[in-house]
């Protein structure tokens, strides 16, 4: 019966996710604000509240200090839950192979609790007008949450959101880790994962002081992120990683460098928190 609870709790944690990532796509885009409520009419409904619509704009100063508490609540939760020691002292409290999904968990509840409380801060920083820009934009937002989903794929999505963790513990099998491996996007640039995000954030035709606070909040925020998680990373891998870091750029990729492919080997994470 515990192990098919803790499957339970492992589909639940995966379900909240996978619907607080589509509302981030619709937050972050302003959605029902767009032609597409036309087609999905139903659309407003499901998003009441987005990064520039939902509520009135209310004092520039307090909507900037508490927009400004809920991106580091969710920096604070994201990336300390992700690291090593918090890990180990957790993982005292819950059971293993739950603790990436209740991880995942807290953080699409940190992420709700940012769609419900934002502000919106509506002065316009830029607007684009010709059609072929406009299109242009959308086109770099919709690159940047594909390639987001992308990356978890040739991470592993399963891993990454740790529904193979719960189903190993239904099947009474140990839990090994990802193994490090270099392929596809990740011969090009060391976090195309991460690359994404940034596309999908600053990605619009319309951007305005609460989407430009947004996306500069997140940038930092990764900035700050990948960096303790190369550290980690060099730990587990040593050389490895440290090759691959000369040779593969962070965010920017460089064809003329790319990384020769590294099959599936040792039984290191590749952690991509």
């Amino acid at each position: 019966m515990k192990r098919v609870s803790i499957l339970a709790f492992g589909a639940l944690a995966y379900i909240v996710f996978l619907g607080t990532f589509l509302y981030l796509i619709a937050f972050v885009g302003n959605l029902q604000n767009t032609g597409l409520a036309q087609w999905l009419p139903w659309l407003p409904a499901l998003v009441p509240h987005s990064v520039d619509f939902g509520r009135d704009a209310g004092p520039l100063g307090l909507a900037l200090v508490i927009d400004l508490g809920l991106i580091l609540l969710f920096g604070m939760q994201h990336s300390v839950m992700a690291r090593p020691g918090f890990k180990a002292a957790w993982t005292k409290i819950v059971p293993q192979s739950v603790e990436r999904s209740t991880y995942v968990l807290l953080s699409s509840v940190a992420l709700i609790v940012l769609y419900v409380f934002w502000q919106p801060m509506t002065g316009v920083i830029w607007q684009a007008q010709a059609p072929w820009l406009v299109a242009a934009l959308w086109g770099v937002f919709g690159l940047g949450f594909g390639l987001v989903l992308i990356s978890t794929f040739v991470i592993n999505h399963f891993d990454l959101f740790g529904l193979r963790q719960v189903f190993l513990r239904l099947r009474r099998k140990p839990y090994t880790e990802v193994p490090y491996q270099v392929r596809f996007m990740y011969r090009f640039v060391r976090h195309p994962l991460y690359v994404g995000w940034f596309l999908a954030f600053w990605g619009t035709p319309h951007m305005t002081m609460g989407h430009l606070l947004f996306a500069i909040g997140m940038s930092v925020y990764i900035v700050i992120a990948v960096r303790h998680e190369e550290r980690d990373l060099v730990k587990y891998l040593g050389q490895d990683y440290v090759e691959y870091q000369k040779r593969v750029p962070k965010f920017v990729p460089r064809l003329s460098s790319a990384h020769e492919p590294v099959k599936a080997r040792a039984t290191q994470p590749l952690a991509h928190r």
